[in-house]
């Protein structure tokens, strides 16, 4: 079997959720765990930028909102190149963009030629672990295809986990630009290979029956919403969720700093809660294969509303450890169900762009939640609001999920139209 990752070609034996899936799972969650290591190494180094360039705490976000926009345009345009000519040119491009990135990020002068390249080349470069990524996957898998996305998009989160724990005493010690460079010699060693083994494509015959399109898959009903109205529906959802959690994922490591619990203690509470995560992505796409991907998110969503709530109370470091590993069990899940959604409504073959729609959009909230709850602790002196922001935003989402759930419980004669 590994003869044909080498060759390029699927074996001849190859059926869907088989072993050369799985395998290529494998693969896909490697390649995610190296690639996004810009979604996480801009929080890390977020104080030690602050502090070196002598900016604003607002002004520091900067970087990581132009990461996430880069990221959001990253994954619109390459899932339309996905779809088109595969994943592994899209990894191969990805790998120098973030080689590239990553070094010239080490050397820059100023803020702005730091968040320049965050924005166009380590963002744009981390896309392509995500939604391309993902939308690849789901092509291997039909009865297993939860599962099978969620642990692929749980590279991201085991990025979120490891690459802390790595950076936070090379950052200590040597400072952000080595850990920068070191980022830079990894992801071209590991990507790399890993693309070249990702090579074949999903024979056209096995896309044709990938999912029954528009209809409920845990109610066999169809959707009365068309395609294009749950489109908009799920982006502006994925806004939704995606502002209010970007509050402690993005500004926990400074509001420990800021309550005097150091950069290291942040650091290690961020790797817990990604790592709850990462338990949380793989028992949600678990669930979504028995019970389907829409009522998956909405369980998501309203944990996640929970989670937030118990961080208002909360400022000593014993209970922001639990609340953190609390808020990843919750919210781990949500932004894979987006993804499972497309594939269990919308064509196959349009499975990379509409993907990257969604994930756009919820990268577009993380921006946004990202900037703001800085902003928000700028204007007010400290996080209180910007979590009460972030619940407000939360509710949204779950009366929009509410709604797409409602809409999917239609007669099996209505059709859904384009």
């Amino acid at each position: 079997m590994f003869s044909s990752f080498l060759s390029g070609r699927v074996p001849a034996s190859f059926a869907l959720d088989g072993r050369y899936s799985w395998t290529r799972l494998a693969i896909s969650a490697l390649i995610g765990t190296v690639g996004s290591a810009g979604m996480w190494s801009v929080i890390l180094v977020m104080p030690a930028v602050e502090a070196e360039f002598a900016v604003s705490r607002s002004m520091a976000s900067m970087p990581y909102t132009a990461t996430m926009l880069g990221f959001a345009v990253g994954n619109l345009l390459l899932g339309r190149v996905v779809d088109r000519f595969g994943i592994a040119p899209c990894l191969l491009g990805a790998a120098l963009a973030l080689a590239i990135g990553f070094a010239g990020a080490a050397m820059a002068p100023s803020l702005i030629v730091f968040t320049m390249i965050q924005g166009f080349l380590i963002g744009i470069g981390t896309a392509a672990s995500f939604g391309p990524l993902i939308a690849d996957v789901s092509h291997w898998f039909r009865r297993r295809r939860g599962i099978a996305v969620a642990a692929a998009a749980s590279g991201n989160y085991l990025a979120g986990s490891i690459w802390p724990l790595l950076l936070k005493d090379i950052i200590a010690v040597e400072g952000w630009r080595t850990a920068y460079f070191t980022i830079a010699v990894i992801s071209l060693c590991v990507m790399i290979p890993g693309a070249l083994l990702l090579r074949p494509r999903i024979p056209a015959n096995f896309t044709a029956d990938a999912n029954r399109v528009g209809i409920d898959p845990a109610t066999g009903q169809r959707m009365t919403l068309t395609p294009r109205q749950l489109q908009w529906l799920l982006a502006v959802a994925g806004v939704g969720c995606c502002v209010a959690m970007s509050m402690p994922q993005v500004h926990i490591v400074a509001l420990c700093a800021d309550l005097g619990y150091g950069v290291t203690a942040g650091a290690e509470m961020l790797a817990v809660m990604v790592a709850g995560g990462v338990v949380s992505r793989l028992l949600s796409g678990v669930l979504a294969d028995k019970i389907g991907g829409i009522r998956t998110l909405l369980l998501g969503t309203i944990g996640q509303l929970i989670a937030l709530t118990l961080y208002l109370p909360s400022d000593g470091l014993t209970s922001l450890y639990v609340v953190s590993l609390v808020f990843g069990l919750s919210q781990g899940g949500i932004v894979p169900s987006y993804a499972i959604i497309v594939r269990e409504y919308l064509p196959a073959e349009e499975a990379g762009r509409r993907v990257g729609i969604v994930i756009m959009a919820t990268v577009l909230g993380m921006a946004l939640g990202g900037w703001l709850s800085g902003a928000i602790y700028q204007w007010t002196g400290s996080y209180h609001a910007a979590f009460i922001n972030g619940i407000a935003w939360n509710v949204l989402n779950v009366a929009i999920i509410t709604f797409i759930m409602m809409r999917s419980r239609g007669s099996p004669s209505v059709p859904a139209t384009a």
